[in-house]
């Protein structure tokens, strides 16, 4: 299979790509290296991607032209789609950001896919998309019509946007929730990586809602393997689906939507502990109330991804924390 991945150079997007490349799949792998993080990290997750198989191609998704070109010169069999502008609060300094990436640059995937008879587009959504839902554990047949951050919103309207294009150009389409991601080459801008760096550094750590916090905290690891597996399930129409009967998660379009988390949320505390007994470092910290665009809990129901492909996580809160800190150590030699 040839495969383009979006965000290759990014935490998710260049561990995927590896993971297809040791299976014997062609990877056309493109990034803009943009500058929201150090793009140094960005480059050495690249390097580690030595693979006959794998190609990097330097291009915003953005750009509608060079999108089509690379489309029609490349026909792709599938593409994940794991390139966009991340982050909650970066969401509130730079909203136009995510318009760019994850409205124009997606509308520019769904287009390369439709025009080129793509057989399968998994493309990255979030957690954030529940909001204010404060049901447990978070299920893909949840109202989710209540974003807190426009990064939220954009990702719902991706959902939208693929459900409209299986509609119109059977265009199979699969949307995947990530959960808290952590590990190794993990981002610089997500609190398992600022609570190592800054207990590393002494510097105090921020605690938001004075620690009462719950996040569904999943492995790298688990989060590629769900990828792999669900990008051969391709989606089918259900002729027996209707609005009254069904989900937003399905439909009679070959569209579906799942969770991919660990199921098991830890307190916000209790990973600072983790860090802290894996570095042998107590933090000094600072409580503080909850943050614009922050949610209370984040916890996945995972069973629709289960039925689908047997998928189960397996890294351990101490598993992944360990594999995490010596990754760290070692990359920034501290």
């Amino acid at each position: 299979m040839k495969y383009l991945v979006t965000g290759v150079a990014g935490f998710i997007g260049s561990a995927t790509a590896n993971k297809l490349n040791i299976a014997g799949h062609e990877v056309i792998g493109i990034d803009n290296l943009n500058g929201y993080y150090d793009v140094n990290l960005k480059q050495a997750r690249l390097e580690r991607i030595k693979h006959d198989l794998f190609r990097f191609i330097s291009v915003d998704i953005a750009d509608r032209k060079a999108m089509e070109s690379l489309f029609e010169e490349e026909k792709f069999d599938r593409v994940i789609h794991l390139a966009a502008q991340a982050g909650v609060r970066y969401s509130l300094e730079n909203p136009y950001a995510y318009a760019d990436s994850n409205l124009i640059g997606y509308l520019n995937i769904l287009e390369g896919c439709r025009k080129n008879h793509v057989q399968h587009l998994v493309y990255a959504s979030s957690s954030s998309v529940y909001g204010l839902n404060a049901k447990v554990p978070f299920s893909t047949s949840d109202t989710v019509d209540h974003p807190v951050s426009l990064y939220a919103a954009t990702k719902k309207s991706n959902e939208l946007m693929a459900h409209s294009y299986s509609h119109l150009y059977d265009i199979p389409t699969t949307g995947l929730r990530f959960f808290t991601v952590y590990g190794s080459w993990g981002r610089p801008d997500m609190a398992p990586f600022i609570f190592t760096k800054k207990i590393i550094d002494g510097h105090t750590i921020d605690i938001n809602n004075n620690g009462d916090m719950w996040r569904d905290f999943t492995h790298i690891d688990d989060i590629v393997e769900g990828i792999i597996r669900i990008v051969d399930v391709l989606p089918v129409k259900d002729d027996t689906w209707t609005v009254e009967s069904g989900t937003s998660a399905s439909s009679s379009a070959p569209y579906k939507i799942y969770n991919v988390g660990h199921g098991s949320p830890i307190n916000l505390i209790d990973f600072v502990k983790a860090i802290e007994s894996e570095l042998g470092i107590i933090a000094k910290k600072n409580f503080r109330g909850m943050q614009p665009g922050d949610v209370y809990q984040t916890y996945a129901d995972t069973q629709d991804l289960f039925d689908a492909t047997g998928y189960k996580p397996k890294v351990t809160l101490k598993e992944g924390v360990a594999e995490f800190i010596t990754w760290y150590r070692d990359f920034y030699g501290k």
